[in-house]
């Protein structure tokens, strides 16, 4: 038997506020700068004491564990800590698939990724972009208007580090009420994370603040390739960019190519 769409929001709720519980346990262990040793003794007191869990009851955590989410976290940032909720009947919903279908037609030129945030922001829920993707190649939506199947682009890479440096802006978990926005760069020929931050604000204050920790870790890139949302257009950047001897390229609107390595982080 299939959910509602208010149940699957409430296990996905409950599933982010478990993910939320073992971000605070592990964030000050988790810390690059510990030694093998610190990080040790810190981990031993976490397990040897009860920590309010994400539901209000008291619970203990085993070390085997929390070693287990420290590196998960390294591997997989936030979204690695959120465990998958779980569902029986259809994995996704016939009604969630036939809306996924009636946006897409609505507006052939919506992509999946699309289609999955407009889902998300109607029920909280939404099946991820690789299933969509599969559905609309079913039912024949992956062309254009016109019937040409849609344009390809090849493979792109940076020829060595700090050539080039990708950032965007993901919308993340809501946290109290407000939503929690992950400014991040990435290094286009390592696929290294060199800055980010989390924030409550799109805005290039905290976009400035992410690009800051990457440059005093990593050094300054020669170009930044980022899309036209608010923050990555302001002056503010330009004019940061230009002092710094950085080049700023924006995405063309509908020409995503480059940008593939940072989405799917």
């Amino acid at each position: 038997m299939a959910f509602s769409h208010d149940e699957e929001r409430v296990r996905a709720e409950r599933a982010r506020a478990v993910g939320l519980f073992r971000y605070a346990l592990i964030r000050e262990a988790a810390d690059r700068r510990l030694s093998t040793k610190q990080r040790g003794r810190l981990v031993r007191v976490l397990a040897q004491r009860d920590h309010e869990g994400p539901f209000g009851r008291p619970v203990r955590v085993s070390r085997a564990s929390i070693d287990r989410w420290i590196r998960a976290w390294r591997r997989g940032g936030f979204d690695a800590l959120v465990p998958e909720p779980r569902r029986v009947g259809p994995r996704t919903p016939v009604e969630v698939l036939e809306l996924a279908v009636a946006l897409k037609k609505e507006v052939p030129a919506r992509t999946a990724v699309q289609v999955a945030a407009i889902l998300r922001a109607h029920s909280g829920w939404s099946p991820d972009e690789r299933t969509l993707q599969r559905h609309f190649a079913r039912l024949e939506l992956t062309t254009r208007p016109d019937g040409r199947a849609p344009q390809t682009f090849g493979r792109f890479e940076a020829d060595e580090p700090n050539a080039r440096w990708t950032g965007d802006a993901l919308h993340g978990p809501t946290v109290n009420g407000r939503k929690a926005i992950l400014f991040a760069f990435l290094d286009d020929h390592s696929r290294l994370l060199t800055g980010y931050r989390w924030a409550r604000r799109e805005d290039t204050v905290r976009l400035e603040a992410a690009l800051r920790t990457g440059i005093a870790a990593r050094g300054i890139p020669a170009s930044i390739y980022v899309d036209n949302g608010s923050a990555f257009v302001d002056k503010q950047l330009i004019r940061a960019c230009a002092s710094l001897g950085v080049r700023l390229v924006h995405s063309r609107p509908g020409q995503p190519e480059g940008r593939g390595k940072i989405e799917r982080f």
